[in-house]
This record gives structure tokens, C-alpha cells and sequence, in this order.
């Protein structure tokens, strides 16, 4: 058993509560090594009732007093009754517990941990958690994993698992020793993140697991990019007449960064090496329609380019948005269009349309990598961000061509040049820092709860007009022990609220495929008129009708991925609004959330955002989903990245195969690395 195996080999998980540990992502034992904890709980000594602080959680040595009443309303079962000390007494509440009147006597003692609320001059715990007395003691002074759940699974479950698995797994030979770096040694900080002992050891475990994943990230992109730098322009493109038809005939001028960015890229696929171009735009920057350009470019001088979108309706969206242009600008191209959903036989015709080179233009998602889509001569690769860290795929489509294609990747995460520049470390940079003239300013409030039901009158309204909303929320589904907003009850709850005239949806990424395209076709339809979502919406479609979008406990999220939410609205000729609902309303975020009021330049709050988080924020959800880091945040961790990159440049250097013996550690732990990520070894 290695950290490879499925966690099925691992003694307590059949089919059953595998299947439950697939739904949060984990599969294998590294997964589950590396899920790592969202919060920890801190066992303190017991207070009594007149120590009680409302809206805190806390623990009480209690017994109970008199007989526990169970009641069964609508299908729910609920137990109350009270309990005390010498000092007072306390209301206590369970939901759907009833077997806990046969074992909670008169008189009984136990330790009781909850969230203690005031209701008029009583006291009350709803749901608490019972201890003996010698339980809790062992508790005290430790901190206590707590990790994201689903139905069915829960935080004290998975602690077992990974205690078992820690234990299993044989330990790596860490890659560091012997260098001189304040990082805490490999196997302790894995263990460490998820069974500390104080606040301190977290940070200082948590720093050296991000830096191996900073590390390896970017070891793997500076090979890359070591291989591929001078790759021959196999492929070498003359500008065409038909892009300056496009550039001419366009309803808008292009701004000067587009214009900027479109001759850096004309000259790479003009020059003597293959590109291998980033081009990073603020949302709604106008960077479509340089990929466009693009394309046509290829298609035009006989070859074939590809644009992969990370999602079908986005894909379709592109299909269809480029047969539109096509027919109106008289460009002679046949485009194709290829995704998972399609019918055997569609794509059969596409695959052979693509084979036999008939197909100049291919637009379609991870389908266009498979084993069976065969190219007759490709040339241009173009993918988003979402596909970023996926520098094997990129090199899959570069493997179904004897030689190397150009390579054009679209950005629009705002992030500060100096991390870019690390990040996409194998990319030349262009940035599309102006947006077009036409667009109306999205207006923008930040606002407490309180403000909610006014929110509802406003989107009410909107909607009366013709007009969508998008409504943002944290969370999928009700979680242990987090306070925040979450998709599916929401949703309900709208749908109480507004009349059934108004279509109210929700989408999640936990949902599958085919759902998830048949909501976002008909949100892009007009079909529906509110949809609740999680942040899967940051890479949506284009709909223009959408004028409100709405987030919910805006605190939990880091103004850059905030400021991206808000870029799905403002592309129309109306005009948009952006309500940031904070679910906390203290000053310092207010204070923080105000930054968007103040700007719609994205790098410019980018900036300001690297600036204000600090170490504690790596607490709660996750700030910035980019790069499938698990735990690593690039604008948090900054200094750590600039740290891992300096390393990786150094390795680069002296030994980039990784064949000297002191760097035999390094070798089987990148390793394991890459298999973790792709499946299989890239040495």
C-alpha cells in the first residue's frame, strides 16, 4: 500500500463510503493525506451558566433536569428539556435524536459543547455534543480537525480515516534535508496539519506543504518549459487579409491593448520558434476575440487550430458566436465542434471531418484530447486558464502532431505581474489592460444582511424588466459547523419568496455534466430568471441579458475571485449591478470588501488584495480556487511562492533530470507528485 492505492484498500471504507469520500474529491490515499482540515476545533475547560456567552461555542459540566419532552412536528423529531449546574440552568435541543431520551436520565452528568444563544433571559444549546467527564478530559488543550463534509460523511469519520491512512503510508525521505531552509521537515508537517497542538504549529506546517506544492508546480512548468523553449516554428503564419476584414468590420474598435497583444502574437507565429504566449485580460478585456483572430490565422494559412473551453456550453457558445462572424464577414473556414455530450455518431463526423483536415477550426472541451480524435495538421493550441495547470494536457495535444503546435493561453485572473510571471513561468506575457469604450460601469454596494430583502424588491424588479440574476453563495449543500449561505437551501427558500412567474435554478459543481450544461443553456436561453450557484459560474457562459449579481457572505472570498464573479455581468448594453452581501459585518471587512466599490480595475484590486490578507485567512473556504493548489493561496503565500520558485530555478540549473544522488529524495518525490496529479510518472 502506497500513497497511489485507492482508498479502498484502506481497512474501514467499502464501495459505499468510497463513494461518499468521490463526492469532496478524494480517491486516492494521497488524497486523502492531502485533505486537509478547513478549521479546528479547541477543547477548553468547562465554564457553568452564568459564565455563558451568547453566540459562542462553549462547554458545560451539566446534569439533567426532569424528564426530557420528545414532540414530532412535520416529520421531525425534537427533544428538549433543560440542564444545570449550581449556578443556573440551560435549555437544551436535539433534532431527529430520539433515542437520546432513553439514555438522558434525571441527573445524569455529561459534559455538553455547542453554540450557546440567548433567547429572551434563557439560555439554549441546540444539538449539542455529549461527553463523559474522563472523555473530555483527554480533549482539553488539543485542537481537533475539522474538514468539509458531505450527507452522509462526516468530520469525525474522515479524522479516523486519515489517522489510519498517516499510519499506513510509508513515510517519504524529505527532499529538503540537508538544505539550509527554515521549513519544518515533510512527513511531520502532513501529520501536523491535521492533529496540531496550537495555532503556531499549523502556520509552520501548513508553510512547508505549500511550498512543496509551489515547488513542484513550478519544477514542473521550468522542465517544461527547458524542453520546449526553442521548439523549432514548425508552423510559420503570414498575416491574412481575412483577419484585417475582421479587425476593419468589428461594431467596436479594438482597444490599443488588444491591438498590442494581437502583434506580439502575429509576430510569434510568424517568428522562428514555436509560441508559447499567455495573454492575461480583465474580464470582459475583449481576449475572444484575439483567440479569434488567431484561429482564423491558422485556418487561413492551411493548418488547423483547436480552442478547448472548460465548459460545453461555453463551447457551443464559441461554435456558434464564430459561425455567426464567419457567414457575416464572407471567412471561408469550416468550423467543428466536438464535446463528451454529443451523439456517437456526431462525433464520428466530427472526428473524421478532423482526421481528414476538412475541419480548419476545432472548438470544443477535454474531448479534444482523447485517444480517438486524430489531427492532420495542427498547429495552434489554444486553452483558458482553467486548463492552466494542466501542463500534461497541453502536452497530449501536442503529441497528436509529430511536431509542436503554438500555444496561446487566455487569463483572465488578475494576477499581480510579479506572481505571473512565476506562475506562468514557461509563457511569454501579454496583458490586456484596457477594457473596450462601449461597456457601462457595473455599479457596485456593499451591504450587511439587513439589506436583503430590499436586495430581493431590486432583483424582483430586474426580473419584471426582462432582465437574469446570478445570486453567488459559498456553499453546495447545509455543512458542520459552517456559518454561511449554501446553494440548495437558498434556492428553496427564493423560490418561497418569489412568484412561481420567476424561474429560480440552482448549479453546483457536484452536480453532473449534463445537468450542469442544461442549467447554463437555459440560464444562457433566458429560460431562467435567478440562478444560485457556487463559484462554478466564474467560467459560464457569455449572457449579456444577465444586469445583477449578487454574493452572499462576500467575506469568505478574496476580493480578486470576487472582483471575477463580477465580470459575469456588465457585458450587455444595460446597465449591471453587483450587491456584495457580507454575512459579517465588522469594520475591517467592510473595510475590505469596499475596495471593489472603489475600483473595477482587477489588477489594481489584485494588488490591494495581496496586500490586506494575512496568514490567518487561510482559515474558512478556500480565498482563490486557481491552479488546484489544495492548500497553497498565490496571493497569501506570496513570499513562499517567490521562495519555491528561487529553489526550482537553482534545481533547474544544476540538475534538471534529477539525476545526482542528493537529489535522489527530490526525484521520487516529484515522482509521486506527478503520478498524483496525471495518473502516471513524467521524468
Amino acid at each position: 500500500m502506497d500513497a497511489s492505492s485507492q482508498i479502498t484498500e484502506l481497512k474501514g471504507i467499502g464501495e459505499k463510503t468510497a463513494a461518499l469520500f468521490h463526492r469532496v474529491g478524494v480517491y486516492s490515499l494521497w488524497d486523502l493525506m492531502t485533505y486537509y482540515p478547513r478549521d479546528y476545533e479547541s477543547f477548553k475547560e468547562p465554564v457553568s451558566v452564568s459564565q455563558c456567552c451568547d453566540g459562542s461555542i462553549q462547554a458545560l459540566r451539566l446534569s439533567i433536569l426532569g424528564t426530557l419532552e420528545l414532540r414530532h412536528v412535520r416529520g421531525l423529531s425534537i427533544l428538549t428539556g433543560f440542564a444545570g449546574d449550581e449556578t443556573g440552568r440551560i435549555q437544551v435541543t436535539w433534532f431527529n435524536m430520539p433515542y437520546l431520551k432513553k439514555t438522558l436520565r434525571a441527573g445524569s452528568l455529561y459534559v455538553f459543547r455547542g453554540p450557546v444563544k440567548k433567547k429572551g433571559q434563557t439560555y439554549v444549546m441546540e444539538q449539542p455534543k455529549l461527553y463523559k467527564d474522563e472523555e473530555y478530559r483527554k480533549l482539553i488543550s488539543k485542537m481537533q480537525p475539522v474538514y468539509s463534509v458531505t450527507k452522509g460523511l462526516t468530520s469525525s469519520g474522515i479524522t479516523k480515516m486519515v489517522t489510519k491512512a498517516l499510519k499506513e503510508v510509508p513515510e517519504y525521505e524529505d527532499y529538503l534535508s540537508g538544505m539550509d531552509l527554515p521549513l519544518m521537515e515533510m512527513n511531520r508537517a502532513m501529520r501536523t496539519m491535521h492533529f496540531p497542538t496550537n495555532y503556531d504549529e499549523v502556520c509552520e506546517a501548513r508553510r512547508r506543504l505549500v511550498f512543496d506544492e509551489f515547488f513542484f508546480f513550478i519544477f514542473g512548468i521550468r522542465r517544461f518549459k527547458e524542453e520546449n523553449s526553442r521548439e523549432i516554428n514548425h508552423f510559420p503564419m503570414m498575416e491574412v487579409s481575412q483577419t484585417c476584414r475582421i479587425i476593419e468590420k468589428l461594431p467596436y474598435k479594438l482597444t490599443g491593448a488588444q491591438m498590442r497583444a494581437w502583434q506580439e502574437i502575429m509576430k510569434d507565429l510568424s517568428g522562428a520558434h514555436a509560441m508559447n504566449r499567455l495573454v492575461q485580460g480583465d474580464v470582459g478585456s475583449g481576449k475572444t476575440i484575439i483567440a479569434v483572430l488567431a484561429l482564423v490565422t491558422a485556418g487561413c494559412n492551411g493548418y488547423q487550430g483547436v480552442m478547448m473551453a472548460p465548459t460545453e456550453v461555453l463551447a457551443i457558445q464559441h461554435m456558434e458566436s464564430l459561425s455567426r462572424m464567419f457567414a457575416e464577414y464572407e471567412i471561408s473556414l469550416n468550423c467543428v465542434l466536438l464535446t463528451g455530450s454529443m451523439t456517437a455518431k456526431e462525433k464520428r463526423e466530427a472526428r473524421g471531418l478532423i482526421a481528414s483536415g476538412e475541419a480548419s477550426i476545432i472548438i470544443g472541451t477535454h474531448a479534444l484530447i482523447q485517444d480517438n480524435v486524430e489531427y492532420k495538421n495542427l498547429a495552434l493550441v489554444i486553452t483558458d486558464e482553467q486548463h492552466r495547470f494542466g501542463v500534461k494536457q497541453r502536452e497530449i495535444l501536442a503529441h497528436k502532431t509529430s511536431r509542436t503546435p503554438h500555444v496561446l493561453v487566455m487569463s483572465a485572473t488578475p494576477i499581480p505581474r510579479t506572481l505571473a510571471i512565476i506562475i506562468y513561468g514557461d509563457l511569454d506575457i501579454s496583458v490586456i489592460n484596457e477594457l473596450p469604450g462601449e461597456r457601462l460601469p457595473v455599479k457596485n454596494c456593499v451591504v450587511d444582511t439587513g439589506y436583503r430583502p430590499k436586495a430581493y424588491e431590486f432583483i424582483g424588479k430586474e426580473v419584471r424588466q426582462g432582465r437574469q440574476v446570478y445570486i453567488i453563495c459559498p456553499m453546495v449543500e447545509e455543512s458542520e459547523g459552517i456559518e454561511a449561505e449554501n446553494v440548495v437551501d437558498y434556492t428553496k427558500r427564493l423560490r418561497g419568496i418569489f412568484p412561481a412567474e420567476i424561474c429560480v435554478e440552482y448549479l453546483h459543481g457536484k452536480m453532473r455534466p449534463k445537468e450542469k450544461n442544461e442549467i447554463m443553456t437555459r440560464f444562457a436561453q433566458g429560460d431562467i430568471h435567478v440562478l444560485v450557484s457556487t463559484t462554478v459560474v466564474e467560467v459560464g457562459v457569455n449572457v449579456p441579458n444577465a444586469t445583477v449579481m449578487m454574493v452572499e457572505n462576500s467575506e469568505r472570498f478574496g476580493l480578486a475571485q470576487l472582483h471575477q464573479l463580477r465580470g459575469r455581468v456588465g457585458r450587455g448594453r444595460h446597465q449591471s449591478y453587483c450587491i456584495f452581501m457580507s454575512g459579517n459585518g465588522g469594520r475591517d471587512t467592510m473595510q475590505r470588501l469596499s475596495i471593489l466599490n472603489c475600483s473595477n480595475d482587477g489588477f489594481k484590486i489584485a494588488e490591494e488584495d495581496l496586500k490586506l490578507r494575512g496568514p490567518g485567512d487561510f482559515f474558512g473556504l478556500r480565498q482563490s480556487g486557481d491552479m488546484n493548489f489544495k492548500i497553497g493561496d498565490i496571493y497569501t503565500d506570496a513570499e513562499i511562492l517567490k521562495s519555491a520558485a528561487a529553489l526550482a530555478d537553482q534545481i533547474i540549473k544544476e540538475d534538471k533530470a534529477l539525476l545526482l544522488p542528493e537529489h535522489q529524495a527530490m526525484r521520487a518525490r516529484f515522482s509521486a507528485y506527478m503520478r498524483n496529479q496525471f495518473g502516471e510518472i513524467s521524468l
